[in-house]
């Protein structure tokens, strides 16, 4: 029997005989992961660290419940007197009668307190997440028949049920490939028109007539000689058959559009994302450095561009800017059209980060968070890759990353999709991200997002884990956190998390200072160092803690830059 087996038989057995119930929400001990229940997750963890003493590397202090050094039976004990157990969300009342009291001397602006009532209904954790993670560089994601499938460059895909567990389909351009199986020959036209042996980012879409069509893409990689096509199936998983290329750049002479290509002005034909805005009109969104994103309109009978529109409509870059990978996603909750993008470069030194931009309209204007006009976002006319010239324009989500406490983080996240799921009224973004000192080797990550007050997406700080986000108040929020602020540069630099503290009298203590305050049950409004946030709070798995924690994600309000905390 192994020591988890153990504790787990010696706790069963001891509930069996004790059971007790909280009375109030004092401290208690046994609730190791603070999530307000004593339950199979405390003993878990408990268990990883059973037999360790103060001096062993795997002793937990928060395990050591009864403090004499050792995690031991007498800390199996004390957790079975109290196993499944709730801890109730508790707003105290006053305990001074208003005669005793004519006059308050405290000013509600001095102390924030919760404008929520607890709800009757503890929130429910998920099971413990199990991980099972997939390389699907650039993924663009579909969901069908209840499965969500991921197509990225080099013809990878993947495939999930829970987007936690991913079972790997395809991993690079071959002939035994299944998704177009003799690749090489059935788009031969495409690999010698852009002087290349594999294909660049693609994307999925299911028409009216139940058919799944695959845009593709194929480019030389040193200029912006490019070819994009599409492929149909009645299978998401292949084999497709190759309709034929929608569009070209990069030519020498003659472009979509009529004139002369320039590199600077016309788009490299790569990065498509097609979709139905809300009144089930087709478009799809493209484009990579070079001159910019561009917006096509799409003939839904034929998967192809209406024609006339040469390269469509500029949405914004230009002059080289180091802007790609566009995704559009509509909401219904804020009706507005989140156009996602990633700025900077792809690889581990490129500083690649994810940005949003928004319209009431699929073709635009877009604007940022701070108001400013994406159609101005681009270098200036002759430079090439000048990051400084964009990189105060578009909300940045999120860039390199790590919490130093649970080692987890993340370098050059970006080129996402984004889903929401009309069922479960959820949110979110799936990414590939390299990681801290693990060179080129990325992976799929999804991560919940949600949409802030003031209707702009915000990414949960820790990878989905199966939450729900649920009702709770400023006591279950408050404390220690290790948090990150993205700011809005295009760099390499890993930012590194600091502690700080949102106490429990709505002030905010440690490497950042200001005030903080919960209302609606999850909706955080922060004001750091004089800036103000508005965003979420909620409880998510932390895979390097290893446990459930309170996490905020915030958006500074009219600015491009987020910001989250972690529990510690």
């Amino acid at each position: 029997m192994t020591k988890i087996h153990k504790v787990i038989f010696i706790l069963l057995t001891v509930c069996v005989l004790s059971f007790v119930c909280f009375a109030d929400d004092s401290a208690v001990v046994e609730d190791i992961n603070g999530d307000r229940a004593i339950n199979m997750a405390d003993v878990i963890i408990l268990a990883t660290h059973f037999n360790s003493t103060i001096s062993d590397s795997n002793y937990d202090r928060k395990c050591d419940l009864n403090n004499d050094g050792t995690i031991n039976m007498g800390d199996v004990i004390m957790l079975a007197k109290k196993f499944n157990s709730v801890l109730p969300s508790i707003v105290p009342t006053p305990t001074v009668k208003p005669t005793q009291s004519p006059t308050s001397t405290i000013k509600p602006t001095q102390a924030p307190t919760p404008t929520i009532k607890p709800t009757d209904v503890p929130v429910t954790l998920p099971p413990v997440p199990v991980f099972k993670d997939a390389s699907v560089h650039d993924p663009s994601v579909l969901k069908t028949n209840g499965t969500y499938y991921i197509i990225g460059s080099h013809l990878a895909s993947a495939k999930t049920n829970d987007l936690m567990q991913w079972v790997q389909i395809s991993s690079s351009v071959s002939n035994t490939n299944p998704l177009i199986p003799n690749v090489y020959t059935v788009l031969k036209s495409t690999f010698d028109y852009a002087q290349t042996d594999t294909l660049w980012a693609g994307d999925i879409i299911q028409l009216k007539d139940g058919k799944y069509y695959m845009y593709y893409c194929a480019c030389k990689g040193d200029s912006p000689l490019s070819a994009l096509g599409v492929a149909v199936s009645s299978n998401i998983e292949g084999p497709y058959s190759d309709l034929g290329i929608i569009l070209k750049s990069g030519m020498t002479g003659t472009s979509a559009d009529g004139t002369n290509y320039n590199s600077t002005i016309h788009p490299n034909a790569v990065d498509p994302d097609a979709f139905f805005d809300k009144n089930g009109n087709m478009w799809m969104v493209y484009g990579s450095y070079s001159g910019g994103i561009f917006i096509l309109k799409m003939d839904p009978s034929t998967a192809k561009p209406y024609a006339g529109q040469g390269y469509g409509k500029k949405l914004l870059g230009g002059n080289h800017s180091r802007i790609e990978g566009p995704f559009m996603l509509y909401s219904p909750d804020s009706d507005y059209y989140y156009l996602f993008l990633s700025f900077g470069g792809l690889t581990a030194d490129g500083g690649y980060n994810l940005r949003v931009c928004r319209s009431r309209n699929p073709d635009g204007p877009f604007v940022d968070s701070a108001g400013k006009n994406m159609i101005d976002c681009h270098g200036p006319a002759g430079t090439v890759f000048d990051d400084k010239a964009i990189e105060m324009y578009g909300t940045k989500l999120i860039g390199n990353f790590l919490f130093k406490d649970s080692n987890i983080g993340y370098v050059s996240p970006g080129h996402n999709s984004a889903y929401y799921d009309a069922e479960t009224k959820k949110y979110f973004n799936i990414f590939h991200s390299r990681f801290p000192g693990r060179g080129e080797e990325h992976q799929v990550r999804v991560h919940q997002m949600f949409i802030n007050e003031d209707g702009w997406p915000i990414i949960a700080p820790q990878r989905y884990g199966g939450e729900t986000i649920g009702q709770y108040t400023s006591s279950d929020v408050s404390g220690d956190y290790a948090f990150i602020n993205h700011g809005t540069d295009i760099s390499t630099v890993l930012k590194e998390s600091v502690k700080i503290s949102l106490n429990k009298d709505g002030t905010i203590s440690g490497s950042v200072t200001g005030k903080w305050q919960l209302s609606g049950g999850n909706k955080i409004a922060l004001t750091i160092n004089g800036v103000n946030y508005s965003g979420v709070a909620l409880q998510q798995w932390d895979n390097g803690l290893k446990k459930f924690v309170f996490s905020f994600s915030a958006l500074m309000k009219n600015g491009n830059v987020a910001v989250w905390g972690s529990h510690l």
